[in-house]
């Protein structure tokens, strides 16, 4: 997501702002308008202040409705909005006394909240037509206050009615200004997280890149290994020694077994996903998957529970598989005494639970989850293992969660929708 969209729907959380704003506005001069026609009895045109508020009630609706079908607000829009709203405040001025109507000040709110709210450039255009609207009352207005002298009582009453005014925009800037820099720091933390992910992602394409040139050096000696093993399988000395022949054959197996990592390694760094995946299913991968890893481990105690319940078609990712293997090795690592592994099934969404008996994460491990280089096995390098299956679960819309069981032990938990295990489930941006 652009910066340009993450402000955007900041804006759209800002228009909303300003809907409130603007019924508050309309309840406002509802109030007004009766305190001072039946208060203190001044002859407002009130056909035509109704009027504005009919308008201002409509315009209120047709921003709900926008702000309900758009999915993001442009800083063009939140400007008209607050210039339509300049405009209401100067007509209803103008049939109130003008520039002589304590209630004059209300432009400095909107003015404050377009320099929270807009770009340089509408600010000022908003300073410029509020100021235009202000020195326009002065000289253009419906003179209701004609009917009171220039004396005592109407200063008392100019005086009361600018502090309501100062009163009430007092608590609205304190109340909307305090809502808006909450959408404000949302946005920046939501951009630091975006900074954060895509830091990582490139991360995670540079060890890429290094285990994919790695692999391809690394399939020459391999290869040699595997011919020169092959040869000593058929010299008599070696073949007539039975000891020595099941030590070859282990080797062998071993160099095997590194050959078809490597492979892998080449596969999932240039291979396009979907492309060339086996078909098969949940329950049949996690079997295959699990068989595989405890051949390869040997743990003492390994207890697996496949409880997907009815099964479903998805593809082999061969970068899941890795990433799962590693969710093992490292609960394996932690507790080599005994392993639990459970798979379930929560609506769409594919749930595994990697339990072990170890001594468990730290609070302070808990908090960077998924951060390279957090390990609490002491060793440069350590904590790559869980920040490369974070990265790869979430590229494929998963999250994983950590949490340290009540007794002892850890838990793991990575919950992955079945939808990305379709060829060209997710698209990875």
């Amino acid at each position: 997501m652009s910066r340009i969209s993450i402000d955007r729907i900041t804006d759209k959380r800002n228009l909303l702002l300003l809907v409130q704003l603007r019924w508050l506005a309309v309840v406002g001069q509802v109030v007004t308008i009766a305190v001072a026609t039946f208060w203190f009895g001044i002859r407002l045109p009130l056909t035509q202040m109704a009027a504005v508020v009919a308008c201002l009630i409509w315009l209120n609706i047709v921003s709900v409705d926008r702000y309900r079908r758009q999915k993001n607000v442009s800083n063009t829009q939140l400007f008209l909005a607050l210039l339509l709203d300049v405009t209401a405040l100067t007509v209803q001025l103008y049939l109130s006394g003008g520039a002589a109507n304590p209630f004059v000040s209300l432009y400095l709110l909107q003015v404050t909240l377009g320099a929270v709210l807009l770009s340089a450039w509408s600010t000022w255009i908003l300073v410029l037509a509020a100021s235009g609207c202000f020195i326009l009352l002065t000289l253009v207005y419906n003179p209701v206050f004609s009917q009171h002298p220039h004396g005592q009582e109407f200063l008392g009453l100019h005086i009361e009615g600018m502090f309501v005014c100062f009163l009430l925009s007092a608590v609205l800037l304190v109340l909307f200004i305090g809502r808006i820099n909450r959408n404000l720091r949302a946005r920046d933390a939501h951009v630091a997280r975006l900074r954060q992910q895509a830091a990582e992602e490139d991360h995670i394409v540079r060890m890429g890149l290094l285990a994919s040139g790695a692999a391809h050096e690394l399939g020459t000696p391999l290869a040699t290994l595997s011919v020169i093993l092959n040869d000593w399988q058929h010299i008599p000395e070696l073949k007539n020694t039975t000891e020595l022949q099941l030590e070859i054959g282990e080797m062998q197996a071993q160099v095997e077994r590194c050959k078809s990592i490597v492979s892998g390694i080449l596969l999932s760094s240039g291979e396009v996903r979907g492309e060339g995946a086996l078909q098969t299913t949940v329950k049949t991968f996690m079997d295959d998957l699990v068989s595989e890893w405890r051949a390869a481990c040997s743990p003492r105690r390994f207890e697996y529970v496949n409880a997907f319940g009815d099964d479903e078609a998805v593809v082999s990712d061969i970068v899941l598989k890795q990433a799962i293997f590693n969710l093992f090795d490292n609960a394996l690592e932690a507790s080599p005494d005994r392993v639990m592994v459970e798979v379930g099934r929560a609506n769409n969404d594919l749930v595994i639970t990697v339990r072990d008996e170890g001594p468990g994460f730290t609070a302070e491990m808990l908090a960077a989850l998924g951060k390279p280089y957090q390990s609490s096995k002491g060793r440069p390098g350590g904590g790559l293992g869980l920040f490369l299956v974070v990265n790869v679960v979430r590229k494929l819309g998963g999250v994983i969660s950590a949490r340290n069981a009540a007794v002892k032990g850890a838990i793991v938990t990575l919950t992955l929708p079945l939808a990305s295990l379709l060829p060209g489930g997710i698209d990875g941006d």
